[in-house]
Order: C-alpha cells, then structure tokens, then sequence
C-alpha cells in the first residue's frame, strides 16, 4: 500500500484515504501538542453585534504583488475577508493593481508600491491597519527591498503588528535587523527551504536550536511559524507541534491564503491580549482542514481557490462559537 507524504499529512494511506474522502470526520485528525491554544481558539472570534461599526473586526493590508505575481496578493486578502476581517487592502504596484482589483470587488487595490512617492502615500493607511501582511507575490527586487524595508520602519512607528511571508522572508534573510528589537508581535512563515536561508545552513544543530539562535538575534517578539508535514510554532518560551489533517496536495497559493488567515486571527488574539501563537495554531487547523475537504472533492485537480470556497464551513464548524446570538 502506498503512502503519501507531505506538508499537511504525516502518513496516510491511499487506500485509507480514498475510503474516507467523502467521511463527516475527514477533518478530526489535526493534533497539536498544546491543548491550551485549542481551547482560545474556538473563543478567538469576536461576537458578532449590529452595535459595532465596520472595521472594528479586523482592518488587514497586505503588501504584495508584482508582474509575474497577481494572485498570491489576493489570496492572503479574500482569505482575510473570509475568515472575518472587515476590510481587506492590497498594497502593489500599479501594474498588478488593475489585475488584482479585477478578481473581486470586495478589495480596496492601492497602486502605490512603485510610486516616487510611496512612503508618503502609504504611510497614513498603515495608521488604520490591525495588522499587516508583508511579502505575497512582492517579487525579489533591489528595488523592491528598498521599499519593503521603509513600510517594516513605518510600521515600527506606529507599533503595527506584522506577519511576513514568502518574499518578505527572502528579504528578512538578507538583513534580519530590520526587525530586530521590533516593538509589537511578528510572525514569520518560513517553509523547509525558507527557514534554511532564514537561519543559515548550521550543522549538528537541532531545528529549535538554530530557531533558538535566531530569535535571540532579533527580539522576543518574534514568532517562528514553520511550515511543513508538522508545523511547528517556535518562541524564545514555546515549542508547538500541530500535525494530521490536510492531503497529498500541495497546491500553489495555499501559504498565502493561511498568511491572510493568520493576519486576521493575529488581529483578533491580540485584541484579547493573547499571545501569537494562538493565531498560529487557528491558522494551521484552518488551513489543514480546507486542504482536507477540498482534496475529498477534486482529488490531484483541487486547486487554492476550492480551498478558499470551504473556508466558511470549515471556520463554522471550528471557530465560530456555537451559541451566538446576534444582537
């Protein structure tokens, strides 16, 4: 019998597998070795109430997208609407702009990453973001370094937390101390290959060990999420495995959509002054489990944007607190 190893599934049967594609309980199988951040984050949504005014549940911008990359920027968005937020802003270039704003509505598209005068454009929309998305799609630039360093400084003005992905973490790896000492919570989303360059290739060094080193580099407020078959969620007082769940599919986008995931329910953990790694594991299990219903339905043809479909029943069945009344 063969097995399928992968990113969001330690070992599972074919067989086993294909029986159960269509089982109520595909979804049961994601484990984590801290119970405790299971607990807060079936309690991580805020209530719903008509007495609230929109924005207060979430406000994410997310800095991303280039010519060659239009889609990851709007996956992490739709994913953060999807998951709660109630506004989503896509920070590209004025070349991607048009593109992004063309796959939905919903998405308030800025053209200013290319801009002479970004920073200055930028800097008082930073003022009104909970949380900041730095990395989907930016492309590896010179350029675009220069400008992805200036928002981290901003940011680091106005004390907005960050989570930093794909080619945000190529950029962190050339120079670290951008964050170092930063004042409010980062999170950074390395997979195997962006941890290696993130941390440096260490021999006869464990992984929590070089994360260890890492962290002492650049400040307690750093959060290491690494993505693999086991996610593990790594700060200078914590080590969290979550495993199970998910499939043999990897398919493109599915980090972005759990780094806009993750930026919604980091703004929402901190606003019950909980720490990161709450928004991490909510992430993780959300992620693992659309991968699961998604591959139950479409097998090797699923893609991220089936992913996304079932991202409002899997945050129902997981996150949103069952005897809610609207008020």
């Amino acid at each position: 019998m063969a097995i399928l190893l992968n990113r969001y599934q330690l070992a599972v049967p074919i067989l086993l597998l294909t029986a159960k594609c269509f089982s109520s309980n595909i979804m049961s199988t994601v484990t984590v070795s801290d119970t405790s951040l299971v607990e807060k984050a079936k309690n991580l949504a805020p209530p719903l109430s008509s007495g609230k005014h929109k924005g207060q549940a979430g406000r994410i911008g997310v800095f991303g997208g280039s010519i060659e990359f239009t889609g990851a920027p709007y996956f992490s968005s739709i994913s953060a609407l999807r998951v709660g937020a109630d506004l989503s802003y896509v920070f590209t270039i004025k070349d991607a702009a048009f593109v992004i704003k063309s796959y939905s509505p919903e998405l308030m598209v800025l053209p200013f990453l290319d801009d002479q005068e970004a920073i200055e454009k930028i800097s008082p929309w930073i003022d009104r973001l909970h949380v900041a998305l730095l990395g989907p799609g930016l492309g590896r630039l010179k350029s675009t370094q220069g400008i992805f360093e200036k928002i981290i400084d901003v940011c680091r003005s106005k004390n907005i937390p960050l989570v930093i992905d794909a080619d945000g973490l190529f950029f962190i790896a050339d120079n670290p101390n951008i964050i170092k000492d930063y004042p409010a919570p980062v999170i950074l989303t390395p997979n195997k290959m962006e941890f290696q360059r993130l941390i440096g290739d260490k021999q006869n060094v464990t992984k929590e060990e070089q994360a260890i080193q890492f962290l002492e580099k650049v400040g307690s407020n750093v959060t290491l999420f690494c993505k693999d078959a086991t996610d593990e969620i790594i700060t200078m007082t914590k080590n969290v495995k979550i495993s199970g769940g998910g499939s043999g599919r990897r398919c493109g986008g599915q980090g972005d959509m759990l780094g806009g995931a993750m930026s919604t329910f980091l703004a929402w953990a901190l606003d019950k002054k909980w720490e990161p790694a709450v928004a991490c594991y909510a992430a993780s299990k959300l992620t693992r489990d659309c991968n699961a219903k998604s591959f139950a339905k479409y097998g090797r043809s699923m893609l991220v944007t089936d992913m996304i479909h079932e991202l409002p029943e899997v945050f129902r069945e997981n996150f949103e607190l069952k005897d809610e009344q609207f008020n």
